[in-house]
């Protein structure tokens, strides 16, 4: 099959996805029958702790031939699928990771890497390259252009990795549209998909997480280890919920240790008084 390069997102996919989207929320569950005819098919089907193909090819923003596997082996790695001339969704969604990465603490190319692909092999470098100087621009940290990459592939390049993450998206050869989902993927320095994140909108709380225990700790900080001990990660939407029994059990800890220093407190301040009161006797004997 092939494809135009000016495809345009469907606004009948945008549409219906929208308001979850913004909320951050998991697509609308309706039945087969529910959905139009240029949904079906159309969807995000998880598969965690799988292997992403690393030794797929791609081209990067400036034409040279490179594997996915080139931008992992020691950080984890936030995946994006989009199409760089989509005027709806795509951008959406490049512009709901651009906010969360702004406040996001961890440092670019340091503790993590950004990998943009283009599910539309009709698109080109030149295209890719133009998007990358545009969001580095905006995104603007240091590290920050060189961490984020913004790749282009052939159609089976594209299928083996849309296949492998679970995205599933509709070519409407009549309308000459894509009808597609949004979301944006977490993996593991190894290449294994640990996180997917929904919508258009994605809490900087989150990805930080996603990020940190796709890392198996090797960045963030001690607060980052407590956070994800009072909170998990939910497949079914995508987030982190409090975990209330760790809640719990933290709280009752945190308890124990305060008792525990105050009857300390206590105890040296009884011993000092003790101790001036028999230094006064002994002066006036």
């Amino acid at each position: 099959m092939r494809f135009a390069p000016h495809i345009r997102c469907t606004t009948l996919a945008a549409s219906l996805l929208f308001v979850a989207a913004l909320r951050g929320d998991t697509p609308p569950r309706v039945s087969s029958a529910e959905l139009p005819k240029a949904l079906e098919g159309v969807g995000i089907d998880q598969r965690l702790n799988e292997r992403a193909p690393l030794d797929v090819e791609f081209l990067d923003e400036q034409g040279s031939p490179v594997t996915l596997g080139d931008y992992f082996g020691e950080k984890p790695v936030i995946l994006a699928l989009v199409y760089y001339e989509c005027p709806m969704l795509c951008t959406l969604e490049l512009n709901g990771l651009l906010r969360a990465l702004r406040v996001l603490p961890l440092e670019p190319g340091k503790d993590f890497e950004i990998v943009t692909v283009s599910f539309d092999p009709g698109e080109t470098p030149a295209l890719a390259a133009k998007k990358k100087q545009e969001y580095a621009a905006q995104y603007g940290r240091e590290g920050g252009e060189q961490a984020w990459h913004f790749l282009t592939g052939s159609e089976a390049s594209i299928e083996q990795l849309t296949r492998a993450v679970g995205f599933r998206y509709k070519y409407d050869a009549k309308t000459d549209l894509f009808n597609h989902a949004s979301a944006i993927v977490v993996l593991t320095p190894e290449g294994r998909l640990s996180r997917y994140f929904y919508g258009i909108e994605y809490s900087a709380r989150d990805l930080r997480l996603g990020l940190v225990e796709a890392s198996a700790g090797r960045i963030g900080s001690p607060v980052d280890a407590i956070l994800l001990y009072c909170f998990h990660y939910d497949p079914e939407t995508g987030k982190y919920g409090v975990v209330i029994m760790n809640v719990v059990r933290l709280a009752g800890v945190a308890t124990v240790i305060i008792l525990g220093g105050f009857i300390v407190l206590m105890l040296r301040r009884d011993k000092r008084r003790n101790f001036v009161v028999l230094g006064t006797r002994r002066a006036s004997g």
